[in-house]
């Protein structure tokens, strides 16, 4: 077991609990014009895993792995369209994408190499990284936005079941 799995899957795990049971319209809905929604945060967590571990891997990935990578950067560190409509953010193409995400990471993470340790990749955020930066991102990612879901769900305006 690495020493980044633990981290990983306890806050992953509590990140997937903030959003499941959500409607559509609570998992579309925006706090204010430039906060992600519920349900972009969610594809964005997996985006940055899908596009971390396709690169440390060279997966090559279908259309739709490959709008779920576009994920980690286009409306979020970019100024290009989140690449999911409003129309298309329900659970089941999150979970789709948590499952997608969650196939590639766990093997890797549970059993972490000197070999990826030592990859080079990028960054959603820019910078040329290791495997080892990668698993670090990884691990915390989900909890930095359990902390925006929270928060939008406890904001006045939030839609109510």
């Amino acid at each position: 077991m690495s020493d980044f799995f633990a981290t990983w899957d306890l806050i992953r795990k509590r990140f997937i609990g903030e959003f499941a049971g959500l409607t559509e319209d609570q998992l579309n809905w925006r706090i204010h014009p430039n906060a992600l929604t519920i349900g972009e945060s969610a594809l964005h967590v997996y985006g940055v895993e899908v596009s971390f571990l396709s690169q440390l891997l060279g997966t090559e990935l279908d259309e739709f792995g490959i709008r779920v990578k576009a994920s980690s950067v286009d409306g979020v560190v970019n100024e290009n369209p989140f690449p999911f409509s409003a129309d298309e953010i329900t659970q089941d193409v999150i979970a789709k994408a948590q499952q997608l995400a969650y196939s590639l990471v766990e093997p890797v993470i549970t059993n972490l190499t000197e070999e990826i340790r030592a990859k080079s990749l990028k960054s959603a955020l820019g910078p040329i990284i290791d495997g080892t930066g990668a698993m670090a991102r990884l691990a915390y990612h989900p909890g930095y936005h359990q902390g925006q879901v929270y928060l939008i769900k406890t904001s006045p305006d939030f839609p109510r079941a």
